[in-house]
């Protein structure tokens, strides 16, 4: 069992990693030797990465890629992805090289209001919370002035405040509900004071309300917080091309392949156990997009999934539709992001993901996450309604396959060369390798 530790965010890093690979690992050299292979070799830009985060002790590396050729309200990107999955930079690729033939992406922000709670437990008279609430309003937003000052300079700031009777699912549950613009800052700090200056105020210009009983004057504040959940911060990307523009194969006509296409959605839509894997699918292209300029990807996923499940039942996040022979399709999701603040001002491949896209506004660079999703998925789909999803994923899984049993330059070279006619299954790689080294 391991030994309890007392003080451990105390201890240097060197001593860090000494309780940990006596106290986890057999070889505690070979352990220390990782851990040391992934420093960076700067001593300043280490020192930055440790102090991202808590008991740092190395950086865990993930590919810094690259998908070109995306035209985006005919303008071309060049698009910055950090993902580990093999298949993600290739699909989006050639997404994007399909839809340039045929007039690029569209994209558009439709919303980008923010929101904020104060969460709080009122027992009193709801007509007397009603009227105390419409009495300190403006006291609520007098108290953010200073907070929100450089906010709105920006142009941005509270949009308004709101209460809201909860009771219905919670007994005495009530809430501020606050909506923001928060403009090129993801704004979860700007936001998140404000909510507890609001929390703050509440609570003393209840004491002095008159109208308020002593019980009612004890409101309890229960939590003040930004909310993950942003329906209304929405970008809308989409293609679209005559029917006659799309693939026409032996096996599909051009009218076939839009028809299967759309009902591929369909059922996307409609059945919940395919709908999150194809979601998921367009997450690997948001995600990847996400990570490398700097963005938080767990609140985006979070806020995606929930988005998904807004009319009551899990759906696709996407959509298509074949009308007067042309074939749309098309993404909506909520996407809280910001270009500057937190890592965009810090990493140093944050920087550069941000100047390789041109310095983007929110705005943008809402439009571009939302297209690298779509790109994604179409790849995704495009692919199982043909050759299916493993042919070209266990293609691009070769290497790591080869990687994992430790095949040098030549044997890789060979092996590729064999499996550019043959079908790739790790136990056919397996043998082919074998069969190589006898």
């Amino acid at each position: 069992m391991t030994p309890e530790v007392t003080g451990f965010s105390k201890l240097n890093k060197h001593q860090k990693i000494d309780w940990l690979v006596a106290n986890h690992f057999q070889n505690t050299e070979k352990a220390k030797q990782t851990l040391h292979n992934y420093w960076n070799a700067n001593e300043q830009l280490q020192q930055l990465h440790d102090e991202f985060a808590e008991n740092t002790l190395s950086n865990f590396y993930l590919p810094f890629s690259i998908a070109p050729n995306f035209t985006i309200n005919n303008k071309r990107y060049t698009i910055p992805m950090t993902i580990e999955e093999s298949s993600v930079v290739a699909a989006a690729s050639n997404a994007a090289k399909f839809w340039n033939k045929r007039g690029g992406f569209k994209a558009t922000v439709i919303n980008t209001e923010k929101i904020g709670q104060v969460h709080f437990s009122f027992s009193g008279k709801k007509e007397h919370l009603n009227s105390f609430f419409k009495s300190i309003k403006s006291k609520l937003i007098a108290a953010i002035t200073p907070i929100e000052a450089n906010m709105k300079k920006r142009g941005g700031g509270l949009l308004d405040i709101q209460l809201r009777d909860k009771t219905q699912e919670l007994a005495n549950y009530y809430q501020l509900h606050c909506t923001f613009e928060t403009v090129d800052a993801m704004g979860a700090n700007f936001i998140n004071t404000c909510l507890e200056k609001f929390a703050e105020v509440l609570q003393i210009e209840a004491l002095e309300y008159d109208d308020f009983s002593d019980a009612e004057k004890n409101i309890e504040i229960i939590m003040s917080i930004l909310s993950n959940y942003v329906p209304n911060c929405v970008v809308k990307a989409e293609v679209s091309c005559k029917v006659s523009e799309l693939p026409n194969t032996e096996n599909l006509s051009s009218l076939e392949y839009a028809e299967k296409f759309v009902r591929a959605i369909n059922i996307a839509e409609k059945e919940p156990y395919r709908a999150v894997t194809h979601n998921k699918g367009i997450m690997n292209g948001i995600d990847a997009v996400v990570i490398a300029t700097g963005n938080d990807f767990r609140a985006i996923e979070a806020s995606a999934h929930a988005y998904a499940a807004k009319n009551g039942s899990y759906s696709s996040l996407t959509h298509a539709h074949i009308t007067n022979d042309v074939f749309t399709y098309y993404i909506e999701i909520p996407l809280a992001i910001g270009t500057i603040g937190g890592l965009t001002s810090l990493h140093p491949m944050v920087k550069l993901a941000l100047e390789l896209l041109e310095k983007p506004n929110a705005k943008q660079l809402m439009e571009i996450i939302a297209v690298a999703g779509l790109a994604q998925n179409f790849g995704a789909v495009n692919s199982l309604i043909t050759t299916g999803i493993q042919k070209g994923h266990m293609k691009m899984h070769l290497l790591n396959i080869l990687n994992q049993h430790h095949a040098t330059a030549e044997e890789k070279q060979k092996i590729v060369q064999f499996f550019t006619k043959n079908t790739v299954t790790h136990s056919e790689v397996i043998k082919q390798l074998a069969l190589l080294r006898a």
